[in-house]
């Protein structure tokens, strides 16, 4: 079930191939698949100073008055240790502790990756309960949860039972809990769809391990009753009086019966839960199963009975595998990185039934929402929405977290183990809502702004596309703006269907048909006003407006049947900005337009233009779109501080280029006296003041630039695209600058969600086009 096993889940055989490739991955460019990174700088002596001796000495004496402060001044309370003896490994077995460690450190880059916890991965020479409990325990000091992972049953009941008694953070064991709250979450919706109650259906479960005990001790928490259970091993039946292979926590399920085996025990079940072998579960035995039957087979790589013969014997069965390349994957990482966010958040002592059952409901109430944008592309062809095929979310929804996170958080506090209750959840979803996308901080001001304002119509030219289409249904929920799309009603209405969204056209937003808009008379004669004399027909005029859907939408803008433009999902940038140029036009005094692309890293956001109109601006034309540019950033809340950049640091060269950013930021400083502007200077010395100031004492620029200026179209948009790829930063963008009106020309790579900040900026541009929110 766990997602480490992708390459076992996908059947592929494990060639010398593969193998070499899966080698060489962990080897190069450096070993291991983890790096320790400092969060504080380091670059002078008052920075060691703070970091070491003397300044440490603080902290120190402020925890050991107050331990609880140890959440604060260390990065404990965001640090989990994913510990393991190596005994169970994935499907490798008992393969030891040092081989068990390219898995751990693949456990911790999960936990980073899905929550943004950090961990210390521990491999331990301690097969013994005894020492485990040991070495464990005398951690306590350094972590904020531990995870168990990889240790046989039943050793592994018996560490977990132990140090959860004697420690006071969260301790889980993954391969236990994290199936089981997963299957749990199957088994809700799968009843729900077959009209059934947990408290009456019969489970027949093969495989008796520490993580098909979990499942089955979750269920019964959950209302089904044990009476109703039926467990099978190696030796058969788990019934009373067996002494073969027998420990206190299978016994609780021994039942009192003469049936020994699978086949006597089965009719009936309406379910059934495999964590066994392949081929465990044969054809002929599902004949026997009730109507509508839940078939998890978990056995990995192959499962105890293969979803296409399970389907050819009981068409109305509704199947769970542990394979992603079958609907309905039963994968740990869907719960195991919000459970502990959650916990750590609320500085949880443990991770206890309650907040088990929480995550439970809320994958299971997930499933049935709408599928969004990015839990859509981790599925080839049609978009599943909740039913037989899709009980369970993708491990790559987004909102698993601000599902999962805040229920845990919620319980932990309700039943008294959180010693830093969340006091304000909206705080905390803004929060985890950074995390997830990463625009959500710099973006918040203006979806609060737009939200406010009277309702904008904002226009999208490539209605049909999937991206389009699941922005329209974000736009409308939260009440951001009243979308127009272009498209054909047909199509539209197949795509919503396909992508599981609710929205309809006609109904929740207004569809613009290229084919046959009563509108179509009069936008020719608006079109060929603007374009008759330059060389375009009334003939030309009438197919353009018929099939240029940027025509129609900068057509509708201009007319007022719009309020913003939304284009450029398809083709080329030059192409629409020479739609827009001929009819939106410019703003009064405006010289040309240029673009302004937003990046969002961990260091925070920066601002580069002009990254895709003017090849070779001229001083005047720099100047403007700084001052532009300026103004946009002012749009976000952020004070803007421009580095006009150049190969010429303060006079160092004197070419034609450091001369042309030499005029302009005289001109800047002309114009907009108020702006924060310095240059020509490099891009270092924009970047840090301490280098600026070296060679430029009285720089009229403080800080770090947030707003870097380029001397040519290919300066800037070949940075954008190396900076973008080397710090995975978000962009947001390009956003046009100049226009007479609301309109922003797209990328063919924009995402859905870069859709919904560029609908949601145009919507605040109109509601405010002079500027501000």
């Amino acid at each position: 079930m766990d997602s480490l096993d992708d390459n076992k889940a996908q059947g592929a055989p494990q060639t010398a191939d593969l193998d070499a490739q899966a080698l060489f991955y962990h080897r190069y460019p450096r070993p291991g698949k983890m790096e320790i990174t400092a969060t504080k700088p380091l670059g002078n002596q008052r920075d060691l100073a703070l970091a070491y001796s003397p300044g440490v000495a603080a902290p120190c004496l402020a925890i050991k008055d107050d331990p609880a402060t140890a959440a604060f001044y260390t990065a404990r309370s965001n640090l989990v240790a994913v510990v393991s003896n190596g005994t169970a490994v994935l499907g490798l077995g008992n393969i030891g502790a040092l081989a068990s460690k390219p898995v751990m450190e693949g456990k911790a880059v999960l936990f980073k990756k899905f929550a943004g916890i950090d961990v210390f991965d521990i491999e331990i020479n301690a097969p013994a309960v005894e020492d485990m409990v040991k070495v464990v325990s005398a951690l306590e000091p350094t972590f904020g949860g531990i995870n168990l992972e990889d240790i046989k049953a039943p050793e592994c009941f018996e560490v977990e039972r132990q140090l959860r008694e004697i420690m006071d953070i969260p301790v889980f064991h993954d391969d236990q809990h994290g199936t089981a709250i997963i299957v749990a979450a199957a088994v809700l919706n799968g009843l729900e769809l077959a009209g059934k109650d947990i408290a009456t259906v019969k489970i027949v479960a093969s495989g008796a391990g520490a993580a098909a005990l979990a499942c089955l001790n979750l269920l019964v928490a959950l209302g089904a009753r044990r009476e109703n259970i039926w467990v099978h091993d190696l030796e058969g039946l788990v019934y009373k009086g067996r002494e073969v292979l027998m420990d206190e926590w299978k016994s609780v399920y021994a039942q009192d019966s003469d049936k020994r085996t699978l086949a006597d025990s089965i009719g009936g079940a309406d379910i059934f839960l495999g964590l066994s072998a392949a081929g465990v579960l044969k054809p002929e035995l599902l004949a026997q199963m009730a109507e509508k039957p839940l078939i998890m087979a978990l056995a990995n790589p192959n499962p105890e009975i293969m979803p296409n013969l399970a389907r050819e014997a009981r068409p109305d069965a509704m199947i769970c595998t542990g394979r992603s390349d079958f609907p309905n994957q039963v994968n740990n990482v869907l719960c195991f990185p919000y459970i502990f966010r959650g916990a750590l958040d609320c500085g949880a002592r443990t991770i206890n039934e309650e907040m088990k059952l929480a995550a439970v409901r809320a994958i299971a109430s997930l499933a049935r929402e709408e599928p969004s944008d990015v839990a859509a592309r981790a599925y080839s062809g049609e978009t599943p929405v909740f039913g037989p095929e899709y009980l369970i979310p993708s491990p790559f929804d987004q909102r698993l977290i601000l599902r999962i996170a805040p229920c845990v958080a919620k319980a932990a506090a309700e039943t008294g183990v959180a010693t830093r209750p969340i006091q304000d959840f909206d705080a905390y979803m803004d929060e985890l809502n950074r995390f997830v996308f990463r625009s959500g901080f710099i973006m918040k001001p203006l979806f609060t702004a737009a939200k406010t304002a009277a309702k904008k119509r904002v226009i999208f030219a490539e209605g049909e596309d999937e991206r389009v289409l699941r922005a329209a249904q974000v736009l409308l929920e939260e009440g951001i703006a009243k979308p127009i799309l272009i498209g054909r009603p047909s199509i539209l209405q197949t795509r919503l269907e396909r992508f599981g969204l609710k929205i309809r056209p006609d109904v929740d937003f207004e569809v613009v048909n290229p084919e046959s808009d009563r509108r179509y008379r009069d936008y020719v004669d608006e079109y060929f006003a603007h374009v008759g004399r330059s060389g375009v027909t009334p003939e030309a005029a009438r197919t353009i407006v018929r099939t240029n859907s940027t025509v129609i939408s900068a057509l509708a803008v201009k007319r007022g049947d719009a309020d913003a433009l939304i284009c450029g999902l398809e083709g080329r940038y030059d192409r629409h900005l020479r739609d827009v140029k001929q009819i939106i036009g410019k703003k009064p005094g405006v010289i040309d337009f240029s673009g302004l692309s937003l990046l969002i890293s961990q260091r925070g956001a920066t601002f580069f233009t002009d990254t895709y109109v003017t090849y070779n601006p001229s001083a005047e034309e720099i100047a403007e779109m700084t001052i532009m540019a300026a103004r946009e950033i002012r749009r976000f809340g952020i004070k803007p501080r421009a580095a006009l950049v150049s190969h010429s640091n303060f006079g160092s060269r004197d070419s034609e280029s450091a001369r042309k950013m030499r005029r302009a930021t005289q001109l800047v400083r002309e114009q907009a006296p108020d702006l924060e502007a310095d240059g020509e200077m490099h891009g270092d010395s924009a970047i840090s003041e301490i280098l600026r100031k070296r060679v430029m004492p009285d720089t009229t620029l403080s800080g770090e630039a947030n707003l870097i200026v380029f001397p040519t179209l290919d300066a800037a948009n070949i940075t954008l695209g190396i900076v973008k790829t080397m710090t995975d930063s978000l962009h947001v963008g390009p956003i046009l600058l100049g226009a007479a009106m609301p309109a922003h020309i797209l990328t063919p790579s924009v995402t859905s969600r870069g859709v919904v900040n560029m609908a949601t900026l145009a919507v605040v541009e109109a509601s405010h086009p002079e500027g501000g929110l």
